[in-house]
């Protein structure tokens, strides 16, 4: 017995048969301990963007087991090279989950986010964490983030609905209200115009996103979507729809339309073509997101051109490229713009040319807005293309 027990291959085979056993009785009592919340592992919450390269996994939050239980655990922190975890696993008998047992798709086992391109989103699937690839279109909402009230007094500037800073009237001014938005001479004017109570955005976040990720704040939309997300948000007005991602890799112009700027004797026609090519810029690279309604840019400004029989000034020259717009967002499958007629005069009296017109987009798909003019004055031709965006 003596000389069987010094024997080494019996040491081994009884090493073994314990490693098998240990093994045996860990996968049983593992099946009676809950797995662990993936949420509770995540570096950022559920639903936040990230990009690739980003650390998704937060390993101090994540469960340590006896190593009886789970001493292929051990092989998993070599394969990963986590040799620090491995020797205090060896020291204190306690390992932690390998990360790749916790993770799925588009997590590595290091526990940042790979394998896919553009802003991704973090999410639960089953009992995996896992990081979601962009859809092929992606778009959230221009959203009032901070913003000045107006008091007795002056202003009081709010972020998130908490009060940051109160500036007295008479102190309004690019300095002690910063802003990306707003210039300090629209700030002042708002403030001359507007009642006690009213408020105006300073800064926007995006939220209420097509595929139902967290809300991104003003400091993160550069580094997520650009600095052309940043550009077309600061040219449309608040609640707009701001299309953040899109991997389409065809065009196809569904709409395409022209006009020509008329004349008229009893108006100033300068104006009047002034107003046109306002019109287009207003309208020009507008993107319309699926099932969704969308306007012309909040920067452009409209002249008043004198009717001596309205006795006011309406913003004449604005129909022939609203006649434009119309036909070919209407030949693309949308249906009459609101604060649009179906006459020959397109544009509602009553609407601002630009902001004061919404296109609802019906399509799966989304639709760019491409408009341009060649020549000036009377007789000017204005074009029009609704261009649908397909994968």
């Amino acid at each position: 017995m003596v000389n069987i027990l010094k024997n080494p291959i019996f040491i081994i085979l009884i090493l073994v048969i314990f490693a098998v056993a240990l093994f045996t009785f860990g996968k049983s009592v593992d099946g009676y301990v809950p797995a662990q919340n993936p949420a509770e592992i995540a570096a950022v919450s559920i639903g936040e963007t990230v990009l690739s390269g980003q650390q998704v996994v937060d390993s101090s939050k994540i469960r340590k087991v006896p190593v009886i239980y789970h001493p292929e655990y051990l092989i998993e922190d070599l394969k990963s090279n986590q040799f620090a975890d491995f020797f205090t696993a060896i020291t204190t008998g306690s390992v932690e989950t390998p990360i790749v047992k916790i993770t799925g798709g588009n997590v590595s086992r290091y526990g940042d986010a790979s394998g896919f391109n553009g802003p991704g989103m973090v999410s639960v699937n089953g009992s995996k964490l896992v990081v979601n690839p962009p859809e092929t279109f992606v778009w959230g909402y221009k959203t009032p983030y901070t913003v000045a009230v107006k008091t007795d007094k002056g202003i009081d500037i709010k972020t998130q609905n908490k009060t940051v800073k109160t500036v007295a009237a008479a102190d309004i001014s690019n300095d002690t209200v910063p802003s990306a938005y707003v210039t300090d001479k629209d700030l002042k004017a708002w403030y001359n115009d507007s009642d006690v109570g009213d408020q105006i955005g300073l800064d926007f976040s995006l939220s209420s996103f097509s595929d139902g990720r967290n809300s991104v704040p003003p400091s993160n939309i550069v580094n997520f979507f650009g600095n052309d997300t940043v550009k077309y948000m600061s040219e449309y007005p608040s609640g707009a729809p701001v299309m953040v991602y899109n991997s389409a890799t065809n065009q196809n112009v569904l709409g395409s339309a022209n006009s020509a700027l008329d004349g008229y004797a009893e108006y100033d026609n300068n104006l009047r073509a002034e107003n046109a090519k306002t019109f287009v810029k207003a309208w020009n690279n507008t993107i319309v997101p699926p099932h969704t309604s969308a306007s012309g840019k909040d920067t452009v400004t409209f002249v008043g051109v004198y009717d001596p029989e309205e006795g006011g000034y309406p913003s004449h020259g604005t129909c022939p490229p609203g006649r434009a717009l119309r036909a070919a967002v209407m030949e693309a499958g949308c249906p009459l713009p609101s604060g649009m007629d179906s006459g020959y005069f397109s544009v509602s009296l009553d609407a601002n040319p630009s902001t004061g017109i919404k296109v609802y987009n019906p399509t799966p798909y989304p639709l760019k807005i491409v408009m341009w003019t060649s020549g000036n004055g009377v007789g000017m031709p204005i074009f029009a293309q609704a261009i649908q965006y397909t994968p």
